[in-house]
């Protein structure tokens, strides 16, 4: 069954069903099987609705491993390794001193997890339905680095000043160890920009990895249906497909991890420190320094990714929202390829 107001075809719809105007808000018919319309409002609300949850269980859950991650990449002469940095913060603080941070990581996240997955959805249909169908899949790796950059790009507007207050929290002598004290004393101390000081290595951080979470991601999942998974994803059960997802989002996490974990360093050290500016604390650090910490984020970033894209998809599939295969070469293009004697 199609669906009414259709806009430009693009390999990353759902076979059978082409997707409303961008951003539209229904008005067609909703095909069998599916909550709600391919590329309609309550599809991206409900994306978004799985980004809070993907992102916000998942950084929750391990904030033990990231208050000692930052806390390596503040003070390396104190916390010399994980496991030295879980012994030091568990004798100081008791084992609860491993959850500092926990609310304004949820919440933080959460909202990041939001214009993550709800942008990125968004943004990957509006830029398909502008080069059209068979540029959308010569220029796929292309679009999903576009289209992750430009949510990533206001995810990150709404996960700073959390991630602001998570890091006063874990790792600035004398702050207050709740979100509900740090939150007022940054405000009333620095004003507004201090939850936003550390917005642009944020974004250095957090574009890059989410270009390559995303690309990464998208490709190696078409990579295992094509080379290693022995049959076609329309003939894999959901708990099938959900491996290959999880699979897929460990790889894409180690490679995300690598890229970003320079400008992560510069973050945790800037966000501790008043005055400083991100080049100064760069310089400070060094290049090596700035890949203090690499070993447990690695850890972290592959795990945490895994489980995000895992969530992600099994959100979808609990709610039945529509979750187009990894694409095709579009049938024009196959006729025309085949019609000069390239394919």
């Amino acid at each position: 069954m199609e669906i009414a107001k259709v806009a430009k075809s693009n390999p990353f719809s759902v076979p059978g069903i082409r997707q409303v105007n961008c951003g539209g808000g229904g008005g067609g018919s909703v095909a069998a099987g599916y909550s709600c319309e391919f590329g309609s409002g309550k599809y991206y609300a409900l994306c978004g609705l799985g980004g809070i949850l993907s992102c916000g269980i998942t950084h929750t859950a391990v904030v033990p491993l990231d208050l000692v991650k930052c806390r390596i990449q503040v003070d390396k002469a104190k916390y010399k390794n994980m496991a030295n940095g879980f012994r030091l913060t568990v004798a100081e603080e008791g084992i609860r001193g491993l959850s500092k941070g926990w609310a304004p990581t949820a919440i933080g996240y959460s909202m990041q997890g939001l214009g993550k997955f709800g942008f990125y959805e968004l943004f990957k249909i509006m830029y398909g339905n502008m080069i059209g169908e068979e540029m959308s899949y010569t220029y796929r790796t292309s679009l999903y680095l576009a289209a992750s950059a430009s949510a990533e790009f206001f995810a990150d507007i709404m996960l700073a000043p959390m991630e602001a207050t998570k890091i006063r929290i874990q790792t600035m002598p004398g702050a207050p160890p709740t979100l509900r004290g740090c939150f007022p004393m940054i405000y009333k101390t620095e004003g507004l920009m201090g939850f936003y000081k550390g917005l642009p290595p944020l974004w250095m951080r957090q574009i890059p990895y989410t270009m390559m979470k995303f690309a990464c991601f998208e490709r190696t999942l078409e990579a295992l249906y094509q080379y290693v998974v022995p049959k076609p994803r329309a003939d894999c059960t959901k708990a099938e497909q959900l491996l290959v997802t999880f699979t897929a989002g460990y790889i894409a996490g180690v490679f995300c991890a690598l890229v970003s974990h320079p400008a992560d360093s510069v973050v945790s050290v800037l966000n501790k420190e008043k005055g400083s500016t991100a080049v100064q604390v760069a310089k400070r650090l060094g290049w090596a320094g700035m890949w203090n910490g690499l070993g447990p984020r690695i850890l972290m970033i592959g795990t945490l990714t895994a489980l995000q894209w895992f969530i992600y998809d099994a959100v979808k599939v609990t709610l039945r929202i529509p979750r187009p295969p990894p694409p095709t070469m579009p049938e024009s293009m196959k006729k025309r390829l085949q019609a000069e004697g390239k394919l």
